[in-house]
């Protein structure tokens, strides 16, 4: 079985906690990417989505000035390099989100995204099966 070591990206551009939502914001836009992890040294200590900046920021009138602890999640669901992609998108899929972040102890190694599962050929019923799960409506549940 196919371990997420094997198809996580462990290239990820991540923020910190001096860094305000703007630069969070245009960390995203050079890097075309919908989420950024928010790190404290090596240490992950919350994620920031493009649907966080919408509705925990502009929403709410924040400006780009706005420190990243009040709009980013802090509770968030972390996964091993060890873990097997099956577990990972049954993970995922319960509790709707798009990414993962993967971490030793905790400190941030990798990233894996529902876009990782498809281009590294996991099984259609995997990918598909956390992509119908994940897009179901949740109460308004914010991303994480």
């Amino acid at each position: 079985m196919q371990k997420l070591k094997e198809i996580m990206s462990d290239e990820v551009e991540c923020c910190t906690l001096l860094d305000n939502v703007y630069e969070v914001a245009v960390k995203m836009k050079e890097w075309n990417v919908g989420a950024i992890p928010i790190v404290d040294g090596e240490r992950l200590v919350g994620m920031i989505t493009d649907r966080d900046l919408v509705i925990r920021g502009i929403a709410e009138k924040k400006p780009g000035s706005t420190k990243v602890e009040e709009v980013m999640s802090e509770e968030l669901i972390t996964a091993t390099a060890e873990m097997s992609t099956k577990d990972a998108a049954e993970l995922m899929a319960n509790h709707q989100i798009r990414r993962l972040p993967i971490v030793e102890g905790d400190k941030l190694i990798g990233i894996v995204s529902l876009g990782d599962f498809a281009v590294r050929k996991l099984t259609d019923s995997q990918a598909g099966k956390a992509l119908s799960e994940i897009s179901e409506p949740n109460d308004m549940q914010i991303e994480h």
